[in-house]
């Protein structure tokens, strides 16, 4: 697999307003695209982040560490909008009840 090829079914576009930065991701978020959501998702002079992962259509243990470093990055202050397939894979990680997943 080429890593250094941009992968047609990912996308983290990140837009920040005031002091939070709002990250859309669409796709499949694995080992080869974490690293871009982590970047997308921690711009320069940002308190807080949203994700929207409600169009992910896979989400592999690489996004599942991504999840967890951002909510340590923004503590108290991450919220996430998971797709029903993200929420069942944090589900079966025990991760599905953070208070930083908010319902869609």
């Amino acid at each position: 697999m080429d890593h250094e090829a941009p992968d047609p079914y990912f996308s983290a576009v990140g837009e920040v307003t005031g002091d939070r930065v709002t990250v859309t991701v669409t796709g499949e978020v694995d080992m080869a695209t974490a690293g871009t959501l982590f970047e997308a998702a921690t711009p320069d002079r940002v308190a807080a982040a949203t994700l929207d992962l409600r169009a992910v259509t896979f989400f592999d243990s690489a996004a599942i560490h991504t999840l967890i470093r951002l909510a340590e990055h923004y503590p108290g202050t991450l919220r996430v909008f998971p797709s029903e397939r993200v929420q069942r894979v944090l589900d079966i990680s025990g991760l599905g009840e953070q208070p930083w997943l908010t319902a869609s």
